[in-house]
Parts: C-alpha cells; structure tokens; sequence
C-alpha cells in the first residue's frame, strides 16, 4: 500500500471550518465508499452541513462536541456517530482530536478540501 501524506483540511462540503484549519488523510477507498483519517486541533469546528451520503465517524483520540439533526452530544476515544445523508450536523474539537470517518456512497463530490 501508498503511504498516504496528510493534506491541509479548510473545508468542509465547500465551507470553510470555523477557529482555524485540521488535516486529514485518504485512508483507503473503494466503490461502494472511502475512509479518512481526521485531526482537528482544540477549537476547530465544522459549520453545520449535510451532504449526500452517509458517514459514521468513530473516535481515536480526543474529545468532540457535535450535534446531528439539533441533538447535541459529547464524543470520546471508542464513540461513534451516524451523519446520516441529507441530515444537518456539524462537530467541535474540544481538545486535539482524531477520528477515522467512513462515508458511504461513494461521495459525489470531495467532501473535504485544503
């Protein structure tokens, strides 16, 4: 396999994120979906945003703060959450974190971006 170089991360489904800027990594992608490896730094956040597949983030390090469809919540190394397609969410880092994030179909468009 590649060795996969992280990239600068400034957007988010085309916004730009809020209190600075992460990086992520292009883990590994097939047809039916991709995974990404994801750090914020402390107080990066992502605006509210839904887009056109579903994505399960599950959490390395860190701690999260986040809400999808207006229900808030407080994620922690072992958590996990459903973005489901079409769905307002948005995710804060409240201490530098990292998470792999698994989305699926196949996005029509990259979701992330320097």
């Amino acid at each position: 396999m590649e060795e996969q170089v992280w990239q600068p991360l400034a957007k988010v489904e085309g916004l730009p994120l809020q209190g600075g800027e992460g990086r992520f990594r292009l883990l590994e992608t097939a047809e039916s979906g991709l995974a990404y490896l994801i750090h914020y730094p402390a107080g990066v956040a992502s605006p509210p945003h839904a887009h056109d597949h579903d994505s399960i983030a599950y959490v390395l390090s860190g701690r999260l703060r986040g809400a999808v469809d207006g229900v808030e919540t407080v994620l922690e190394p072992g958590d996990s959450v459903l973005h489901p397609r079409g769905v307002t969410h948005h995710v804060e880092a409240l201490t530098d974190s990292m998470w792999v994030e698994f989305k699926s179909p196949l996005p029509t468009r990259p979701p992330l971006a320097s």
